[in-house]
C-alpha cells in the first residue's frame, strides 16, 4: 500500500542527546578525520528526505550526521537494543531495529512513519561495507522506500584520501549531491525489474559523485574502462548506428 506523507513540511525534530552528540563530534571528525563537507546544502531543510549513501566504515552514521544538519535515522541490528538502557540511547541518536532473518519488514515499517512525520532516514545501499573502498552493487531496499513514500532521495558518497578506507587523519570527503524527484526516479510499480532499474539510477548518482571527489582528492578515476572500439565496418557492410548509448 501507499504511505500518506503529512501535509505540513515542518522537519521531524532531534532528539536533545543527536543535538548534543552533533555539536561536540563536528569538530573531532574535522580535526581527527580531516573531514570535508561538499553540497550539504543539496538535504531539504524540511519534509521526508531519503539520504542514500556508499558505506565503508562503521562510523559512516556519524560522519553523516555531523556533516549535515538534520538528525538522520538508520536501521541497526536488533541485538544492539534488547538491553533497556542501551535501547532508550539508541533510540535517541536516531537508530531502530531491524531483525535478521525477517527480510527487514518491521524496520521498513518504521521507516516509513519517520519519512511520514517528515524525517531522513539514511540508506547505505549497498547493504554492507566495501573492503576496497570501490562501489558495489546496489540492494532495493531504498528504491522501495522512494516509490512508497515518493520522498526525494539525495546520493552521498564518502570518499577517503587514499581512495580505500577512511582513517584517523587521512582525508575524508563526504560530498551530497543533488535530490532525485520522484518523477525522476519514475518507479511504475514495486516489481523486482522496476526497483533494480532505480536502484541503479541511484547508484550512477553516487558513482559520479565519486568521481568528482577523487578529483578533488587527486585519485585516479574510478570508472570502469570504456570496451576498446570496434574494428572499422568496410565500406560495403551496413552503416554503423548513430543511437546514443542507454542503459539496458
Amino acid at each position: 500500500g501507499w504511505v500518506v506523507l503529512s501535509k505540513g513540511k515542518k522537519a521531524k525534530s532531534k532528539t536533545w542527546l543527536y543535538f548534543l552528540g552533533q555539536t561536540i563530534l563536528w569538530g573531532y571528525f574535522h580535526v581527527v578525520f580531516r573531514m570535508k563537507v561538499v553540497g550539504a546544502e543539496n538535504v531539504p531543510k524540511e519534509g521526508p528526505v531519503l539520504l542514500c549513501s556508499n558505506h565503508l566504515a562503521k562510523r559512516d552514521p556519524v560522519l553523516l550526521g555531523v556533516s549535515q544538519k538534520r538528525q538522520v535515522f538508520y536501521m541497526a541490528k536488533e541485538e544492539l537494543f534488547r538491553n533497556p538502557f542501551l535501547n532508550g540511547l539508541f533510540r535517541l541518536l536516531g537508530a531502530f531495529p531491524v531483525k535478521r532473518g525477517t527480510g527487514g519488514g518491521d524496520a521498513l515499517e518504521e521507516a516509513y512513519a519517520i519519512l511520514e512525520e517528515n524525517g531522513v532516514v539514511g540508506v547505505f545501499i549497498e547493504g554492507h561495507r566495501s573492503k576496497d573502498g570501490r562501489l558495489q552493487k546496489p540492494k532495493t531496499g531504498a528504491a522501495l522506500l522512494a516509490y512508497k513514500t515518493k520522498a526525494p532521495v539525495v546520493p552521498v558518497c564518502i570518499t577517503a584520501g587514499d581512495g580505500k578506507q577512511p582513517g584517523m587523519f587521512k582525508r575524508t570527503l563526504i560530498r551530497f549531491g543533488k535530490p532525485i524527484s520522484a518523477q525522476e526516479l519514475n518507479i511504475q510499480n514495486d516489481s523486482s525489474m522496476q526497483l533494480r532499474r532505480a536502484s541503479r539510477t541511484i547508484m550512477s548518482r553516487i558513482a559520479q559523485l565519486r568521481e568528482e571527489s577523487c578529483k578533488d582528492l587527486g585519485l585516479p578515476s574510478q570508472l570502469e574502462p570504456l570496451a576498446p572500439k570496434a574494428p572499422p565496418v568496410a565500406e560495403t557492410g551496413a552503416a554503423p548506428s548513430q543511437e546514443a548509448p542507454h542503459e539496458g
